[in-house]
């Protein structure tokens, strides 16, 4: 509830930027799932542009247009993957063989970073 509280109140302002760093590390998946779904819905409502950090592989590309894979010690940016998929509105929109291929391929990155 105190991250709904928190989005509110970033929105309340109606920016043209949100950062969210790591909004969502503490909830559980179904509860995070269900507000991944609330940024989508909010991105399409606001336009905003959303820059959303998170170490979950799955949901940068639930959620990403973008991706930027960070490598460690000190944090460069390795590299920018664009991901060409529609928006998921629900975490089963998320199990295509498209979507899985890019949790793969940005799996495989981190590990060589």
């Amino acid at each position: 509830m105190r991250q709904r509280v928190a989005i509110a109140r970033a929105l309340v302002c109606k920016p043209d930027i949100i950062l969210m760093d790591e909004p969502f590390g503490a909830l559980d998946e179904i509860t995070r799932d269900k507000l991944n779904g609330e940024v989508l819905r909010i991105w399409q409502e606001t336009g905003a542009t959303i820059i959303f950090v998170t170490h979950s592989i799955s949901e940068a590309v639930r959620l990403g247009e973008r991706v930027l894979v960070l490598r460690a010690n000190p944090g460069r940016i390795e590299r920018i993957v664009d991901i060409d998929l529609p928006r998921r509105a629900t975490a089963d929109d998320c199990e295509t063989q498209t979507f899985m291929a890019y949790v793969s391929m940005l799996r495989r990155l981190l590990e060589t970073c």
